[in-house]
């Protein structure tokens, strides 16, 4: 045992060294291992939360083929993301995260700026997460309480906007309530999410297509695209663009291991490692998750999204409520599984509110936020308990735009998914150009290929900002205008407006607490 304790102590210290020589001083109790840093990241991902609220858009916009096969093309990409930023989370290990990556490889004279766009994309980015994570999960709770009693075709209760909501706000103040914790107990909800996202996908894949007393052909999982979707959209190639939104958005927010980096041991190992392991074994797990749900979609798909049948609407549900009533004569085993999707989205919006404060914690430590001296407090038990509840305020904010329009709301979709990724391609560019000399890896790197991967990734990137950009729809109306360019090209406009206006003359990127 102590050989074990010296060890240990080893290991802080190196810890703590390497983050003083980073300019900052041990704060947040460090008390993660490798395996709790992988379980934020995996959390948050949630494969089953990701596809199946995202399904809806996935099958309407480009079918079965383009989630099923976009799939892939996403996760050869999406993994170079992942393995280029491991590479630099582990030469600079702190909570920053991403906006302190930016300030380091951009060079001194773009540095301040490169971190101030990079810290708001990716902290803009975190809270739209927050808000389209938690009110999912309102309203997959309304889909399961309107089936429970009955569905829409059997007087079942369907709940107001206002009622979604108002669940929306609960849920939030749970998470905010979790996240009080002292990082040891939050570390728990972590491991629970990881093994709850882990076994319930597991059980589904295994459960669903076998209670199915149907199930789709390969041909239709695999080679179907949605042409018949009444958006005039036509062309393959232009539907298998539209329908890798629901990929994409399912492998998002493995940032969190960065994020949570000040707090877990050998850092400049255990983060990139997380963030590595929570993508390679979200993209396996959810890839099967796909194709498992998939196979039950028997029905007519204009039917499953009709927001006339039983479960308003809610694709997903209405295909497991069908397949357990077939099977059963109830579809009682259908909201079962649907429940069991709930509780892992629940978990993932527990990590999304650590990671956003943690990411506050470091931006308004460097004195980026507004009242950031407020936001940089942490509590006797080293939690930043100001910023959780911040985060906590503005994903609820941001989820009153659903009183307007679901359009609107779908705005917050678009910089949850593109909004981050913008931040994570930023470091990696100035990685590949401005320090592609200069650049000291850490225990963690790609060697001779980091190059080749990063451009790889910033190309990916580019190219995602283009594709969710298209209109969704022909003719292009009011109701169904794509606000993706809008709001990504707002959170731009008014990041840079504000360092043009005012930042400029006092931001001078991460501020060191420490003598160096």
């Amino acid at each position: 045992m102590a050989v074990s304790r010296s060890g240990s102590a080893a290991a802080g210290d190196a810890d703590q060294a390497r983050l003083h020589q980073l300019g900052y001083k041990q704060e947040l109790k460090r008390g993660l291992s490798l395996m709790s840093n992988f379980a934020f990241s995996f959390s948050i991902i949630s494969v089953m939360a990701g596809v199946t609220t995202t399904y809806n858009a996935g099958l309407r916009y480009g079918g079965p083929a383009s989630m099923t096969l976009g799939w892939l093309v996403v996760a050869f990409f999406n993994g170079c993301v992942a393995l280029s930023m491991a590479e630099i989370c582990s030469a600079y290990p702190t909570s920053g995260g991403l906006y302190y990556w930016s300030a380091k490889l951009a060079g001194n004279d773009w540095a301040p700026l490169a971190s101030w766009v990079t810290g708001w994309f990716n902290i803009v980015g975190q809270w739209a997460a927050t808000t389209s994570t938690d009110f999912s999960l309102a309203q997959l709770i309304q889909v399961m309480v309107l089936l429970g009693t009955g569905g829409a075709n059997g007087g079942g209760y369907t709940a107001s906007k206002y009622v979604v909501l108002a669940i929306h706000g609960f849920v939030l103040v749970l998470h905010g309530l979790i996240n009080s914790l002292p990082i040891r107990c939050l570390s728990w909800f972590g491991h629970l999410g990881a093994f709850w996202n882990t076994a319930g996908a597991l059980v589904l894949v295994v459960l669903i297509p076998s209670v199915a007393t149907e199930r789709a052909s390969p041909e239709f999982i695999f080679t179907h695209f949605n042409a018949d979707n009444g958006m005039g959209v036509h062309g393959n190639a232009y539907i298998l663009a539209l329908g890798l939104l629901t990929s994409q958005y399912s492998l998002l927010g493995y940032d969190a291991s960065a994020h949570m980096i000040e707090e877990t041991k050998k850092a400049d190992w255990s983060g990139p490692m997380g963030i590595v392991s929570s993508v390679a074994l979200s993209t396996a797990f959810g890839w099967i998750f796909m194709v498992a749900l998939t196979s039950i979609v028997t029905d007519d798909i204009q039917y499953l999204l009709d927001t006339s049948n039983d479960a308003g609407g809610y694709a997903v549900a209405q295909a497991l409520h069908n397949a357990f009533r077939r099977r059963y004569g109830s579809g009682a085993g259908g909201i079962a599984c649907v429940g069991v999707v709930a509780v892992g989205i629940f978990l993932a919006g527990v990590a999304c509110i650590a990671s956003n404060s943690r990411m506050g914690y470091a931006f308004s430590r460097d004195g980026a936020m507004p009242m950031s001296r407020v936001w940089h407090r942490v509590t006797k038990h080293e939690v930043p308990l100001n910023v959780v509840w911040l985060s906590v305020v503005i994903a609820f904010a941001m989820a009153l735009t659903s009183l307007g329009s679901q359009v609107a709301f779908q705005a917050m979709v678009s910089i949850a998914t593109l909004g981050q990724y913008i931040a994570y391609a930023l470091p990696i560019f100035f990685r590949v150009t401005t320090a592609r000399k200069s650049f000291v890896p850490g225990p963690f790197h790609l060697g001779r290929y980091g190059v080749f991967v990063g451009w790889a990734a910033v190309l990916w990137v580019a190219l995602l900002t283009v594709l969710f950009s298209l209109p969704v729809a022909y003719p292009v109306a009011q109701d169904n205008f794509n606000y993706t360019p809008v709001a990504v090209g707002g959170v731009l406009l008014l990041s840079v407006g504000a360092w043009v206006l005012h930042a400029r003359f006092w931001f001078r990127g991460p501020i060191a607490n420490v003598d160096l």
